[in-house]
């Protein structure tokens, strides 16, 4: 799948990335604890740059994220900005010999994902080579006697400095504050005992199962840890846009990705000689973004399942969500499918959008995952109460229903920022789907005109 190259855009921080971008300068050890959507990456690939290339600060910067985010956000976000255009970003992926080989390949950023921080950590021992650690989702790293957890505080000594980052530190209360805080600071501000801690902070439940906070514990502990940490919420800066525009980049596997380029030129040229209406390129491009979300209807429809890739990103954004609502739109009845199984361990209260309960619940607020087909959910329904995330698993080329699908949210009464995550293969036609919404020109022609642009380019390589 050949990607067209975009321009590289120049970066003009908002007020809060400046003073988070500087704090990381001058802080050896930092939280930031930002909303999805408020640029946590191009904030910290900005300061690794500085402190590398203008400060000569550090030599090696390592990334520990979920494995979506390994494959492809950090160097996508690179590769979007003017000024980190000359950034060396490695991902250490794969078996364990390609990972080894990328580990020894130069480069300014090594990106990990954190089911390999164990093995990394043992790889290397006391030779520990990375003065800045990045960990991309802190919160994976609250459970203190987790492998992953007890690999990094091993190491940690040799690491001169720090980031954590996270939209929602304590999703399930401040005992899993611990570990995140002690990995940034190695016991100073909240003890450097887990049980020290409990004792100090909490009192354990008359049933022995659990522990609950002591009266006016959550503002001695916030205040003990305020200097080190940076928290802020979308609806806090009122520079930002109403509705904040985030796009997560899906990168294929190989299998997967072979696959796809396979049955992707197979249908473009298919009609290669056949005159395209709007109806076949609707029909077409409907092929080319159901195989974007990994599966795929015959003429029978029966279901083929080709790749978990987007569903594999999907499950970690609503992971790295910490238990906030989302509303999630999906486009075909094997994404709804697919997506229920995939949600199942999670143990979530997921909901179908069918009936007037269904909103009534979800503003309550007792429901964490909202799934709806946006042509179904498009008009008339009013869910801002219920939560402020809305995650687009399959792309619509209608712009209105788009529109009007977003302000199930988007719309008066609504008290928070309202982000739009959006799950875009790279180099597959989402990317096109994509293009056209944020031009605000997802019409008939400009279908036709992205269909031929990749009929053209199938039939050239």
């Amino acid at each position: 799948m050949a990607v067209a190259i975009k321009p590289k855009s120049k970066f003009v921080p908002h007020a809060y990335q400046r003073y988070c971008i500087n704090r990381l300068l001058t802080d050896e050890a930092l939280g930031l604890f930002l909303d999805l959507g408020l640029g946590k990456t191009v904030i910290t690939l900005t300061a690794i740059n500085d402190l590398k290339y203008n400060r000569f600060a550090i030599r090696k910067a390592l990334v520990v994220a979920p494995k979506k985010v390994a494959e492809a956000t950090w160097t996508n976000e690179a590769e979007k900005w003017e000024h980190l255009r000359h950034l060396r970003i490695m991902p250490v992926l794969g078996s364990k010999q390609k990972r080894i080989r990328a580990l020894n390949t130069p480069a300014d950023i090594y990106v990990i994902n954190r089911d390999n921080v164990v093995w990394l950590t043992e790889y290397y021992r006391n030779a520990w080579p990375f003065d800045l650690v990045v960990l991309d989702e802190l919160s994976s790293f609250k459970n203190h006697a987790a492998k992953r957890t007890k690999a990094l505080m091993w190491v940690r000594s040799h690491i001169k400095r720090i980031v954590g980052l996270t939209g929602t530190p304590a999703p399930n209360g401040l005992l899993d504050l611990w570990a995140q805080i002690f990995l940034l600071d190695r016991g100073e501000r909240l003890e450097k005992y887990i049980t020290h801690y409990r004792q100090k902070y909490f009192e354990q439940n008359y049933n022995g199962f659990g522990y609950t906070a002591k009266p006016g514990a959550d503002e001695v502990i916030h205040s003990k840890i305020a200097d080190i940490c940076i928290s802020m919420k979308a609806e806090d800066y009122l520079e930002l846009p109403d509705a904040i525009t985030n796009v997560i980049p899906v990168a294929l596997d190989d299998k997967a990705k072979k696959l796809y380029e396979k049955m992707e030129k197979d249908l473009l040229l298919q009609i290669e000689d056949t005159e395209i209406t709007a109806t076949s390129a609707a029909v077409l491009t409907g092929k080319l973004l159901q195989l974007c979300n990994g599966a795929l209807y015959d003429e029978d429809r029966n279901v083929h399942e080709i790749h978990d890739n987007k569903l594999e990103a999907f499950v970690e954004l609503i992971e790295q969500l910490n238990g906030k609502p989302a509303l999630v739109f999906y486009s075909y009845q094997h994404d709804l499918a697919r997506i229920k199984k995939a949600l199942e361990p999670m143990k979530l209260r997921v909901r179908e959008l069918q009936t007037p309960q269904d909103q009534l619940d979800w503003n309550a607020g007792q429901v964490d995952i909202l799934l709806a087909h946006p042509a179904s959910a498009a008009y008339g329904l009013n869910l801002q109460d219920g939560g402020n995330h809305v995650v687009w698993f399959g792309l619509t080329w209608s712009l209105e229903l788009y529109q009007q699908a977003n302000g199930r949210l988007h719309r008066q009464g609504q008290k928070q920022k309202v982000i739009l995550h959006h799950l875009v293969v790279q180099g597959g036609a989402d990317e096109d789907v994509m293009q056209a919404l944020e031009g605000k020109a997802a019409t008939q022609d400009k279908l036709l005109e992205a269909l031929k642009a990749r009929i053209d380019r199938v039939k050239s390589e």
